[in-house]
Order: structure tokens, then C-alpha cells, then sequence
């Protein structure tokens, strides 16, 4: 800028205030005085014109006024001197004297110079001077007229003298008849009184010139802050900048307002007196006395940071924000911005509730459905929408839906109820209803289209239905109604209602969106609850049935079991007691990979096989060699051609499974067992002891690849406690399979002396993990032993001869147990298989009976050849035993051993002896042993 806003020319805004520019020395002035055309000069000579004009008028005035003080003094002080002068004592005496002037001549002039006046003249009544200063004029005539002093009254008056113009007093001096005898004149002459006004002048000059000098200074100091404060602009460019910024200031769209710490409005723009409503004469006043709104003012006056805040003024809405300007070494004030958001009311507000929608709908995703389970997700509905969408939600569905079934009928259930109080006038939940065709709920069922009804109070056809209740839903405050069907997969299994009442607004349009989309969210969740439920039930309804509905009655254990199925569903954990020849109990328990169906097919098919097995009477290890090659055999079906039957990719459904598989013998209280891939068993002696026998683990089912197993023989006393168990007893994810294994211990140890039944309840309790992961079956078996005094051996020599006495021996055995009844029977039956091992077999021979529940005959020899039963011709001789065995006995077979076989029949304790038919001969029976007797 060439021209600085400064008091001197050449002034560098850049300078800092108390520095010098450069080139300027210590003896150097860097400044000189400003020119005219600079506002600073132009103030200076303004103030020094302003000041000299000050100094004439107030000399002038000080002159006059002291001239005409100086006149009335002398005024006052010649009368009083006069006045004074005639009425001493002796005026009188000297003016009546001979010689007058010799008395009063030197009176007077002592007076003149004690009191300042500029002469004292005494004269008689006939004007001729008795005295005078100038003793010239003495007896000379006095100028002038006396006639009001002559008729006895003193005067004042200015005139001419022989001194110059003077102030004139006169007063008679009188004598006791009040006849003037004389005249004194005091009088003082202008040239002093201005002489006087002279003296005041040098004051009055020292008092301008000092005035000056403080008003020069003044505007150094003044133009020095000018300078610091407009930093360095001309005045034609703050002029500039200020018409600009008020132009801006004022044609802004947006309210501007800056207030004072004390609430006081400095500045408000054409903007923000429109928007506020405020007067004209706004500024300067307090916002509290503007008529603001309370909270608005408050937010104006608080002096915080605020960011578009939005108030209400009157009918406006408006987005606030204020910010302090402290920062900006201001004086403690805040500039506040006002921006009118009225128009975005509607928007926003239609904006806030669809935001309220989006974030219902966000919401439903993860609190419906988070079960497989149609009641709890229809109450996921209900719960979910009340108070948020309704003040009242159910769920009707038909009857046909709860159950997994197809729909079925127009007869609904009310499934789910949610309301905000408890006295409504709603149907309760499990009410059956069949809603008239006039309803909503009908005409949404039958269209499969919501129905929206937005004033209840209109009569339409729904109050026909149940006027009644009707009545009472209206006078409880229900006013809308929303019913939406609910519909997945093409599938319409029932209606949702929303109800609305109090002063919320009644149901429109968008609500019927917002409900639809929550209701085809909780529909698919009811559908595949309700497929889940039809697969459940048929899956539990097959696992039902292929699970063992009881143990057998016999009489080596004392069994007790649980099946506990998993949360997740029909797994392929099994068990089963087996009851097989000789008195002997097979005690089995196996686990199928997965759950559903297929784990549930799949655990039927092993069961059954386990069973064909065991009737085949094969050891444990051989037992479990056959069924590792059925698993392979079914995994290899099922993988065919690498897909299943429904397309499916079939390496899902490859068969795993486990098996424990423990065949115990009474008579010689001995257990053998063998396992694949399952936990191994627990053992609780009579004692106390609990133990874990280490049974030989091979591979589990389908992965045995024709490998050998082992098993493991026990010796166990009579009351002993064999706990078999599957992998969900001990499994859970908060504890290891140690720490399992530890607590059924423990668990066992406590349970010394309990019955099966005590045992399992306290092994579910203690080590049973909540919740089940996998399905649980559990197999508690308390060992009992066949006592001497129910066995019978004997040896049987290869001989022909040696049967006779055998069964002569027999008979007598079975008369000491008590079985006479089956003697005949018996002895045709041993006879019969005591035969065949003399003539077939190999020697050793042994005949073994056991008294159980039944009576077992055994016979057993060295050879591994079975006997087959065939139908003997007529002409035949022979061929006829094993068949009359098989008609005789109750149950029959052959069992292999180490060292041979063994043939067994079994007869009921009740079972008489053959009775013969009506015209036969009475002594075939009779006729046939003797002919075994003959051999």
C-alpha cells in the first residue's frame, strides 16, 4: 500500500509497534509529521483549527467577562468607598471648616491608595473640588450633573473625567436637618479594570497552548491504536471491507446474531431478525427480553460450542450453532448462526421413520427364528413387535401346522399372544378358533393378501363375527387392525395380527410393508420349524422303534439303562441286552456318526445285524470283525457312483460308528469284551473299587480293513457293576475327557451297594453335561452268578452204551430241581443229541444241564461239524431226531467253541411232556426211546 492509515508518513505496518525501521539510528527521527490528505493530518488540523477558535472565543469571552466583572467591582467598591468616605466622622466637621481642603485633601488620598481607586474628589454643593489627585483641579469645577447625589441620594454612573472614562460614585454627605453639604466622587477608570483583564491573559495562553499540546498528543496515541488496530489499511480500503462485509453480512441467507457475555445482542442481520422475529431496535437489548423461546435463549447466552442444534422458534425450525470468540482476542462474546431447516422437517421426519423401520427390520433378522422350535418362534414374533410396531400381537396357525403337518382345514390355533397389559379382550393362546369368512383374518387366509383395517370403530364385518367381543375390544381403546398372512415357500400356514390402541396412530399403508416383511421373516422361520418338527417326529417315531423297548427277562443281570437324545435332535446311539444260550447275556452298546434319519437308519440296520450275529452265537472279536465288514459293505452302497440317492453329494452320508460289545457268562462269572472305537466300560466292584478295564481298542466300524480284534476277559464276583456308556455322557466343551472320566469315577466309588436304577440317576446328575451335545445311552448291569447246585455235568464216553445211564442221570437231576414235569422231554432231547455226538462227533463229550428261568440242556463235543435238520422220507430209518428236537424244545442251536461245539436246547420250567394225539398209539414215545436204547 503506498498510504498507510497512520498519524506519519512512511509508516511500515510491518514494523512492530516500539521498533525502529531500518536506516533509523538513535539520534535519528524516523518519523515526520503527517500531510493533509492523510485522515491523522486532517484530524490534527481539524483539532488545532477547533483549538485556536476555542482560544479566541474563550479569550474573548474571559476578556468580556472579566471586564464586566471588573466594571461592577468598581461599581461596588467606589459606592462603598464613597459612601464610606462621606459618612466617616469629620467629613462633616471639615466640609463646614474654613479650609476644607487642608483637612480632607490628605483623608482622601490616604483612602485612594488603600482601597485602589483612581481618585477621591470632595466638592461642594456648588461643584467647586475640595480635593483631587491632581492638586491642579483643586477649587477647580467639577464636570457633570449631581441633582440626584444633591437631593440626598447616592449614584453610580460612567463618564468622562479629567482622568479618562471612569466609573463614577457620588454620595452626599449631610448634616442633621439632611441638607447636603458636600459631595464625595470615588471613581476608578476603565484603562484599569482592562489593565486588570491584561494580567489574566498569559493564563488564558499557557492554559490553550498546554490544551494543544494534549490534543497533539492525544492523536499520536490515538492514530498509533488506529494503527495497531486496522493493521495498516487505508480508509478507503476499510471502507471497502466494510461496506462488503455489511452487503454480505446482510444478504446471507443464513441468521447471523453476536451476543455479549451478558446476554446482551450486539449485531443481528436482516437473516436472523427474520428468522427470530425480532425488532428493528433488537440490538443492544437483552435476548432474554426479545421474547425468545426459554431454551433457545438459554442456547444463545450459554457461551459453549454448539454444532447445529436444532430449536424450535415458533412455527420454524432451526439448525443452532455457536461458537465462542475468545480465540480471537475479542472481547467474551459469541457469534451464533441460525439456518432455517423448516422446509426439512417433513423430509426428516419421514426420514427418522423409515430409519426406525430399517432399523425394526435389522433388528427381527436376529431375534426371530433363532429356534427350530413353531411355537417359540411365533412368540419371537409377537414379543418382538410389541411395543415397538403393536400394542398387541398373536399368531394363528393351523392345528395341522403345529403338529409338522401340511394344512390342513380353516380351524386355526392361537399359536402366540403378546400384549402390553394383561386384562385385553384377545383370545388366550391355545384357544381353537375357525374365524367366519366376513373377518380379516379369514379374508387374509383365503387371499393370502394382508388386510388393513385402520379405524375398528367403522362396523365392518369382523364385529358379526363375535359381537360381543367385539364390543369389549373397542371399549378397551383398540382401534387398527393389521393381519398379514403368514406364507413361505408357496406354503399359507395361518395369519399374524397387530392391533394398535390408545393414542398411537392407527395402521397405514407403510406399516402394512414394515409388517409384511416381518412376518415373511418369522414365516420362514415357522416353515422350517414345521419341516424340522415332520422330520423330528419321524426321525424320533423310526428311532423309537429300533430302540430295544425293554431288556429281556433273565436271570444273569440286573440291568437298568437311560437314553438320553441330544438337543439337536435324533441321533444313532443305541443299546441292547441280549439274552443268548447257555444262560449267557450279550450287553451291547454302539454310536452312529451325525443325527436325523440317516443316523437313525443307519443305528436300526447295525442293531439288527448285532442281533443276527449274536444268534449265530460268535464270540465278541468275531462279532465285531462281521460288523466292521457290514459298515464297509453299507459305506461302500451309499458311495455308489459318488452320489446319493436324492443327488446329494453322498460323501456326507458315509457311515461312522462305534461298537463295546461284552458277552458275560453267569456259570462261570467271567466277561468277555471287546470294543471298536468306543469308550471303554467302567467297572464298580462289590467292595467300592471303581476302575476303568484297559479293553484292547480297534479301529472304530468301516475302518477296520479286516484287522484282527481283541478282546479282554474279566473275572467278575457276584454284585459287581458293569457301566457301559457313548461319548455324550463325557463330552463337553468346558471340560476334558480326563476330567470326565474322573467324575464317573468318583461318581461310581459313591455308589457302592446302590441298585442299577440308583446308579444310573446318580451318573446322569454328577456327570452329565448341560446342556447335551449328542445323544447319551447309558448301561448300568449288576453281575449275579448260577450257583453250583443249578449245573449239571457229566463226561460221556464215545460209546453207544453211555447214553442210557447219562439220561437215567439226567432225569434224577431234573427230579431234584423240581422239573419232573419236563423229564420226558428232556430225555428224548439229550438222548437225541447225546446220539448224534457218539455217532458224529469227536470225543471230548460232555452233557451239561442248567437250571435258569428254563431248563438248558447242553451237549458238547470236539467237532466243528453242525448238525442240519432235513425232512426224512417215509421209508427212511433214520434223519427224524434233530426235527423232533426242534419240535420238542423251545429253542434250539449250535454255538462254536475253541475245540468243537456245542448243541443246545432250551425247554420252559412249565413244559409237559408230549401229549399224544387223538388215535395215535399212546406208546410212540415210549417206542422211539427204546429204540434210541437199541442203538
Amino acid at each position: 500500500m503506498k498510504r498507510r492509515f497512520g498519524l506519519f508518513q512512511g509508516w511500515d505496518a510491518s514494523v512492530p509497534a516500539g521498533s525502529s525501521p531500518a536506516g533509523a539510528g538513535p539520534g535519528r527521527s524516523w518519523w515526520r509529521p503527517p500531510g493533509v490528505r492523510t485522515v491523522a493530518g486532517q484530524m490534527f488540523l481539524l483539532q488545532l483549527v477547533i483549538l485556536l477558535l476555542f482560544g479566541a472565543v474563550a479569550g474573548t469571552t474571559l476578556v468580556l467577562q472579566a471586564r464586566g466583572a471588573g466594571l461592577n467591582e468598581a461599581r461596588h467598591r467606589t459606592l462603598a468607598t464613597a459612601v464610606s468616605f462621606a459618612d466617616s466622622p469629620g467629613t462633616l466637621d471639615a466640609m463646614r471648616s474654613p479650609d476644607p481642603t487642608a483637612v480632607l485633601q490628605p483623608r482622601a488620598e490616604a483612602i485612594r491608595k488603600a482601597t485602589g481607586v483612581d481618585y477621591v474628589v470632595a466638592f461642594n454643593p456648588a461643584g467647586i473640588r475640595w480635593t483631587h489627585p491632581v492638586p491642579q483641579l483643586i477649587g477647580k469645577h467639577v464636570l457633570g450633573s449631581f441633582e440626584e447625589p444633591l437631593r440626598g441620594h447616592a449614584r453610580t454612573v460612567t463618564s468622562d473625567t479629567p482622568v479618562g472614562v471612569a466609573v463614577d460614585s457620588t454620595a452626599p454627605v449631610l448634616d442633621a436637618r439632611h441638607t447636603v453639604v458636600g459631595l464625595v466622587s470615588v471613581g476608578i477608570t476603565t484603562r484599569s479594570i482592562e489593565a486588570q483583564v491584561a494580567r489574566q491573559l498569559p493564563l488564558l495562553l499557557a492554559a490553550g497552548c498546554g490544551a494543544l499540546l494534549l490534543a497533539t498528543t492525544g492523536v499520536v496515541l490515538v492514530n498509533r491504536r488506529l494503527r495497531r488496530q486496522t493493521r495498516g489499511l487505508e480508509p478507503a480500503e476499510l471502507r471497502r471491507m466494510y461496506d462488503h462485509h455489511d452487503a454480505v453480512l446482510h444478504a446471507a441467507r443464513e441468521g447471523v446474531l453476536i451476543v455479549a457475555a451478558d446476554g446482551t445482542l450486539l449485531l443481528a442481520n436482516d437473516e436472523a431478525l427474520r428468522l427470530l422475529r425480532l425488532p428493528a431496535d433488537a440490538e443492544g437489548r437483552q435476548l432474554a427480553d426479545l421474547g425468545l423461546a426459554p431454551s433457545l435463549a438459554e442456547l444463545l447466552t450459554a457461551g459453549r460450542p454448539v454444532t447445529d442444534e436444532v430449536c424450535e422458534a415458533g412455527d420454524r425450525l432451526l439448525a443452532v450453532s455457536v461458537r465462542p470468540t475468545t480465540a480471537h482476542d475479542c472481547a467474551p462474546s459469541s457469534v451464533v448462526t441460525l439456518l432455517d431447516t423448516t422446509e426439512l422437517r417433513a423430509v426428516a421426519g419421514r426420514a427418522a421413520v423409515a430409519q426406525r423401520r430399517l432399523r425394526l427390520l435389522y433388528d427381527a433378522m436376529s431375534r426371530i427364528g433363532t429356534t427350530l422350535d413353531v411355537r417359540r418362534t411365533a412368540e419371537e414374533l409377537t414379543r418382538f413387535t410389541v411395543p415397538r410396531f403393536a400394542e398387541y400381537a398373536c399368531v394363528d396357525l393351523l392345528d395341522s401346522i403345529l403338529r409338522g403337518g401340511e394344512p390342513e382345514g380353516t380351524t386355526m390355533r392361537r399359536t402366540a399372544l403378546t400384549a402390553v397389559d394383561s386384562d385385553h379382550p384377545l383370545y388366550p393362546v391355545g384357544s381353537l378358533t375357525d374365524f367366519a369368512s366376513q373377518t380379516p383374518q379369514a379374508i387374509g387366509m383365503g387371499t393370502g393378501v394382508p388386510v388393513l383395517e385402520p379405524d375398528l370403530s367403522r362396523g365392518t364385518g369382523w364385529q358379526q363375527y363375535d359381537p360381543a367381543n367385539a364390543s369389549r375390544i373397542l371399549a378397551h381403546g383398540i382401534h387398527s387392525m393389521l393381519v398379514v398372512p403368514v406364507r413361505a415357500r408357496g406354503v399359507l400356514m395361518g395369519v399374524a395380527s397387530f392391533w394398535r390402541s390408545a393414542d398411537t396412530e392407527p395402521f397405514e399403508q407403510e406399516d402394512m410393508a414394515v409388517a409384511e416383511e416381518l412376518v415373511a421373516r418369522a414365516a420362514v422361520a415357522i416353515d422350517n420349524a414345521r419341516r424340522y418338527t415332520r422330520e423330528h417326529t419321524t426321525a424320533v417315531t423310526l428311532q423309537r422303534s429300533l430302540l430295544p423297548r425293554g431288556v429281556p427277562d433273565q436271570s444273569a443281570l440286573d440291568v437298568a439303562y437311560r437314553y438320553l437324545p441330544a438337543q439337536a435332535g435324533v441321533g444313532g446311539d443305541w443299546f441292547d441286552v441280549i439274552q443268548l444260550p447257555g444262560a449267557r447275556v450279550a450287553l451291547v452298546v454302539g454310536d452312529v456318526v451325525g443325527h436325523g434319519l440317516h443316523a437313525a437308519a443307519t443305528m436300526g440296520r447295525l442293531r439288527t445285524a448285532v442281533h443276527n450275529f449274536s444268534a449265530l452265537d460268535l464270540s465278541p472279536d468275531e462279532l465285531l470283525v462281521h460288523l466292521d465288514e457290514l459298515v464297509s459293505r453299507i459305506d461302500s452302497d451309499e458311495r455308489g457312483d459318488g452320489t446319493a440317492g436324492d443327488g446329494r453329494d453322498a460323501v456326507a452320508d458315509v457311515t461312522g460308528a462305534t461298537c463295546l460289545y461284552a458277552l458275560y457268562d453267569p456259570v462261570a462269572g467271567r466277561a468277555t469284551i471287546a470294543r471298536a472305537g468306543h469308550p471303554g466300560p467302567a467297572l464298580l466292584l462289590p467292595d467300592g473299587t471303581a476302575a476303568f478295564p484297559d479293553v484292547p481298542v480297534s479301529p472304530p466300524l468301516g475302518l477296520g480293513d479286516g484287522m484282527p480284534v481283541e478282546t479282554l476277559e474279566l473275572e467278575l464276583p457276584e454284585g459287581s457293576q458293569l457301566v457301559l456308556y457313548t461319548d455324550g455322557l463325557l463330552e463337553d466343551r468346558r471340560r476334558d475327557l480326563d476330567t470326565g472320566l474322573e467324575l464317573l469315577r468318583d461318581t461310581l466309588a459313591e455308589s457302592a451297594g446302590r441298585a442299577p436304577e440308583a446308579v444310573c440317576t446318580a451318573i446322569l446328575d454328577a456327570v452329565l453335561p448341560a446342556p447335551t451335545i449328542d445323544d447319551v445311552a447309558l448301561l448300568v448291569a449288576r453281575t449275579r452268578l448260577l450257583g453250583p447246585e443249578h449245573v449239571a455235568e457229566w463226561d460221556v464216553l464215545r460209546d453207544p452204551a453211555a447214553v442210557a445211564p447219562v439220561r437215567a442221570e439226567c432225569a434224577a437231576t431234573l427230579d431234584a430241581w423240581g422239573l419232573g414235569n419236563a423229564g420226558y422231554t428232556a430225555e428224548l432231547i439229550l438222548s437225541e443229541l447225546i446220539t448224534n455226538a457218539v455217532r458224529y462227533g469227536a470225543p471230548p463229550i460232555r452233557v451239561r444241564l442248567l437250571h435258569d428261568r428254563g431248563l438248558i440242556c447242553e451237549v458238547a463235543d470236539g467237532s466243528s461239524t453242525a448238525p442240519h435238520p432235513r425232512r426224512a422220507a417215509a421209508t427212511d430209518e433214520g434223519g427224524r431226531g434233530l426235527f423232533l428236537v426242534a419240535q420238542l424244545a423251545t429253542r434250539w442251536g449250535t454255538r462254536y467253541t475253541a475245540r468243537g461245539k456245542v448243541i443246545w436246547a432250551e425247554l420252559s420250567p412249565q413244559e409237559e411232556g408230549p401229549a399224544p394225539a387223538a388215535g395215535a398209539d399212546a406208546d410212540t414215545t415210549e417206542d422211539i426211546l427204546d429204540q434210541w436204547e437199541s442203538i
